[in-house]
């Protein structure tokens, strides 16, 4: 049976080299769009079974109309957040379309909540880390500010979160993680470079933890009938710029995969 996943984020663009040619111009000499969510996506369809459609993050924010976002909910089976700030949910490009103010009432469903009432309800999500994930970068990720926060195993910070070396962190499995994820194989894993820094909540499952600090890396919660799993690392660069060599990086996503799955 096709396990389709629905996956956003992971995408940048980069602009230049800017030349200042002048004092009064600047001249981008380059555009290109990255995809840093093939690792992942190509991590899971070596699984025949996986569908996995990789989303950018501006297309999540600019496509979905009303409506739209409950039927996605409906085709996929497991949804993927990562790099994914809380006003990609919340915000629509049309509440800054000048044309339409004073015209029109310009309200439309609330993403956030039809995500935690899909969970609640059987769905199964996993959230994954970044500058922009859990509260992130100078408070840029916002996810525990908004409703997001009832459907995470973890607690986010009030603070920015991020947890970086230059030398790397290592995942080591837990006890309750080993009974979990029999699967679950950290050895020759590489150094992970960052992460996002939470706190479990009481009646979560630790998979993983950070060896050099005992921060969580990967938990499991079940909320309602579903069931929701993080990773407070990043799938891919930069934090992730190691593992996506790894030879075990296939499984270990299948492995993360299945377990929110089952």
């Amino acid at each position: 049976m096709a396990k389709n996943v629905y996956y956003v984020g992971d995408w940048a663009v980069l602009t230049g080299p800017v030349f200042a040619e002048t004092p009064f111009h600047h001249s981008p000499k380059g555009l290109e769009v990255f995809n840093y969510g093939i690792w992942l996506k190509d991590a899971l369809e070596k699984d025949p079974e996986y569908k996995v459609n990789s989303v950018s993050a501006w297309d999540f924010y600019n496509q979905l109309g009303p409506g739209d976002y409950e039927r996605l909910l409906k085709e996929y089976d497991l949804l993927i957040y990562s790099d994914v700030d809380a006003k990609l949910f919340q915000l629509s490009p049309k509440f800054f379309d000048r044309s339409k103010f004073g015209k029109e009432i310009l309200t439309f469903p609330d993403r956030i909540r039809l995500t935690v009432e899909h969970i609640h309800a059987g769905g199964r999500a996993m959230f994954l880390g970044g500058w922009y994930s859990f509260n992130g970068e100078l408070g840029k990720g916002g996810w525990g500010r908004t409703k997001l926060a009832d459907i995470l195993p973890v607690k986010c910070l009030d603070i920015e979160d991020l947890i970086e070396t230059t030398e790397g962190f290592s995942m080591e499995i837990t006890e309750e993680g080993k009974r979990l994820c029999p699967g679950l194989d950290l050895k020759g894993c590489p150094p992970i470079l960052g992460y996002n820094k939470t706190i479990p909540l009481e009646g979560s499952q630790v998979i993983a933890t950070f060896r050099e600090t005992g921060d969580p890396a990967i938990v499991l919660k079940t909320f309602g009938k579903g069931k929701v799993l993080v990773y407070t690392s990043d799938p891919c660069p930069h934090w992730g710029c190691n593992i996506v060599f790894w030879d075990g990086y296939a499984s270990f996503w299948q492995t993360l995969a299945n377990t929110v799955l089952a």
